[in-house]
């Protein structure tokens, strides 16, 4: 993952260095939740935000290079580092709190959108200079992420533990996909805003997906694979369907949904422009041969 990291970065920051006018970088802060095996309401697993818990709302932080392939559209390369939670503790579901699983995933997130203009004003206030501008898109795209699932108390580290008696990799494919909008000041600023809703093909996020193993011995750590004992639950009559339906063998997650994240952000970023017919008119000699006669001044597009 690394690797390639560094690769999109190489290429990104060449292809700036030949195509300045069309590019703006710069880097995002905002926040994040997850939707996945933890945390619900009373209901079980739903999709979308509907089982979201706000409590477990968390950063995100990143930077990012846009390029204008076409009036209407852009291309975005993001990096991302985010952390999502969850917490049985939290639910409503009796269920989820008799299991009494948590976690916590710091995530690398490197993703390719395309950027599509359904609003745009470029000349805000009715100025005529064309200094300042408004647009808003849509974007969707595909995108890669490192995944480390740990406990919220001890910080351990879970996939190597094989909860659930399986192996799964720590590098996925995601599909992000939203909607955002941002100003433009003085031609060359940038304030934005982004909702970023990324579908995976992974259940492990969280690090629950399928069922306890069918023996103890299969897990890491059983202790952290079964954790309905700590809770210190007497079993009676009328809780034991509860709290016995957490034992090896049975149900622990629900594999038939995949686990998704969102984010929330505001950005800055800062355009790079390109050297107009007046620019290079009047301080082309400094860079090449200097052109002689009357060059037009030509407002730049933003």
């Amino acid at each position: 993952m690394k690797k390639v990291f560094i690769i999109c970065f190489i290429l990104f920051t060449t292809t700036i260095t030949k195509a300045q006018w069309l590019w703006d970088y710069g880097f995002a802060l905002g926040v994040s939740n997850y939707l996945g095996d933890i945390g619900g309401k009373e209901k079980t697993r739903r999709d979308f935000v509907a089982d979201m818990k706000m409590a477990k709302t968390r950063w995100n932080v990143g930077g990012f290079a846009r390029y204008k392939v076409h009036p209407k559209v852009s291309v975005k390369l993001a990096l991302d580092y985010l952390r999502i939670e969850g917490d049985d503790k939290l639910s409503s579901n009796p269920a989820r709190n008799a299991r009494n699983l948590n976690f916590k995933n710091d995530m690398f997130d490197l993703a390719v959108t395309g950027q599509v203009f359904f609003y745009e004003d470029n000349d805000l206030g009715n100025t005529y200079r064309y200094r300042n501008g408004f647009r808003a898109y849509f974007f969707a795209g595909v995108g890669a992420f490192y995944s480390n699932p740990k406990t919220l108390d001890g910080n351990v580290k879970l996939r190597p533990l094989h909860t659930e008696g399986v192996s799964y990799s720590p590098v996925g494919i995601n599909i992000p996909a939203g909607i955002g909008f941002y100003f433009t000041f003085h031609k060359k600023h940038r304030i934005g805003y982004e909702l970023n809703y990324r579908t995976t093909f992974t259940d492990y996020l969280d690090d629950i997906s399928g069922n306890y193993p069918d023996d103890p011995s299969m897990s890491g750590d059983p202790n952290l694979s079964l954790r309905t004992p700590e809770l210190g639950v007497t079993v009676t009559e009328e809780n034991a369907g509860l709290y016995n339906s957490h034992t090896w063998g049975q149900k622990r997650g629900d594999k038939t949904h995949k686990d998704a994240y969102m984010t929330m952000s505001l950005s800055y970023s800062y355009v790079l422009r390109g050297k107009s017919s007046f620019y290079r008119g009047r301080y082309g000699h400094f860079f090449g041969k200097h052109r002689r006669g009357k060059v037009r001044k030509i407002r730049a597009k933003f």
